[in-house]
C-alpha cells in the first residue's frame, strides 16, 4: 500500500490548463524530454496503479495504447499498470489491446480506499483535474509532484483547488532537466 500521488504538469505561472480547460503546455517546448522520461520511468517501477478522470482518460486511450506511442519510452509501462478511469457517465473503458481499465463510478473516498488496499505501490493521478479537486477536497492526497513546463499562459486553471485555502506542503526533492523541464515533489502535510 503506498501513497496516492497527483502528477501535474504546469506552467511556469502556475497553470494546470489553458482558459479553454484544455492541456496544450508542451504545444511550444522545444527540445528532448528524454532524461525526464528516464526519470519518470525510474519512478513509475514504484507504482502500482493509475487513477485518471474521464476526460483524461479519453485523452491517453487515444495515443498511450496505439502505434503513434510505440517509440515512447513510458509506453510499456504505461500500458501494464492497471488503470482506474472516474466516471458517472462511462461503462466501459477500453485501452486498445491491453487490458480495459475499470470504470470507478463511487464516490473518491470509499473507491481509492478499495484501489489502495489492492495496490502494491504508489497510486499515480494524472492530470484529470475535477477529480484531483474531489481527492483534495476528501483528504486523500499525500504527495504532488509538479513538473513545470518552461512556458507562461497567463491564465487558466490552477493545480490545486481554490476551495482548499492554504495547502502546507513538505519539499521532498527537486530536479531539473536540460529540456528545462522542473520537477518539484512535495508531501501534503496534514495538520
Amino acid at each position: 500500500m503506498g501513497d496516492l500521488v497527483v502528477q501535474q504538469f504546469v506552467s511556469a505561472d502556475g497553470f494546470a490548463a489553458d482558459v479553454r480547460n484544455e492541456f496544450s503546455l508542451f504545444d511550444s517546448v522545444d527540445g528532448d524530454s528524454s532524461e525526464f522520461d528516464r526519470s519518470n520511468l525510474a519512478w513509475l517501477e514504484n507504482v502500482g496503479a493509475i487513477v485518471l478522470g474521464a476526460t483524461t482518460y479519453r485523452m491517453f486511450a487515444d495515443y498511450w495504447p496505439t502505434p503513434a506511442s510505440e517509440n515512447e519510452l513510458l509506453a510499456p509501462r504505461i500500458n501494464a499498470l492497471p488503470k482506474y478511469v472516474f466516471s458517472r457517465t462511462l461503462t466501459t473503458a477500453p485501452w486498445g489491446p491491453h487490458a480495459d481499465a475499470t470504470v470507478e463510478a463511487r464516490d473518491v473516498r470509499p473507491a481509492i480506499q478499495d484501489i489502495t488496499e489492492r495496490t502494491d505501490g504508489d497510486i499515480i493521478v494524472w492530470g484529470s483535474l475535477t477529480l484531483t479537486e474531489a481527492l483534495f477536497e476528501a483528504d486523500l492526497v499525500d504527495s504532488i509532484r509538479l513538473v513545470i513546463v518552461p512556458v507562461a499562459i497567463g491564465r487558466g486553471r490552477g493545480a490545486f483547488p481554490t476551495f482548499c485555502g492554504a495547502q502546507k506542503l513538505g519539499l521532498r526533492d527537486s530536479t531539473t532537466f536540460t529540456d528545462g523541464l522542473v520537477e518539484l515533489e512535495y508531501a501534503v502535510q496534514r495538520p
